[in-house]
């Protein structure tokens, strides 16, 4: 039996380092923190006791061409207010109807899953669930 402790990081690739950085570090306002020095470019960030690395890679797999798929590759992170998540959402430019100038935002208020759920899309369409354990 391998006796899993815990998940440590989910890796993520990113073709445009400095945009990921500024979503991740600016949008979602995730801490980075230090990264050894590798022979490809990319970036750490802490969220909540465990991180997440974006990768520039040398041949990626992309999500290139797809809209919000819940039940595509995502990560999920839990906030502490579902309505104040949506609200900052929004002010980043972010919405839930067919906005062409918006980032595409899902709200799923009531799902099955038993807590509130939205879920965005990174620069490069990376899936990203927001939850919360109630509605307010």
């Amino acid at each position: 039996m391998l006796n899993i402790e815990t998940l440590h990081h989910v890796s993520l690739p990113v073709s445009d380092i400095d945009t990921a950085m500024h979503f991740y570090g600016n949008v979602l306002g995730l801490q980075e923190i230090p990264r050894p020095h590798f022979s490809f470019r990319g970036a750490w960030y802490r969220v909540g006791d465990r991180d997440l690395h974006l990768i520039v890679a040398e041949h990626p797999t992309f999500r290139a061409g797809k809209d919000i798929d819940s039940h595509d590759i995502h990560f999920a992170v839990r906030v502490k207010s579902y309505r104040r998540a949506v609200e900052y959402l929004s002010s980043k430019g972010f919405a839930a109807d067919d906005n062409e100038k918006a980032r595409p935002m899902r709200l799923n208020p009531t799902g099955r899953a038993g807590f509130p759920q939205i879920y965005i899309l990174d620069p490069d369409a990376n899936v990203i669930e927001i939850n919360a354990e109630t509605l307010d």
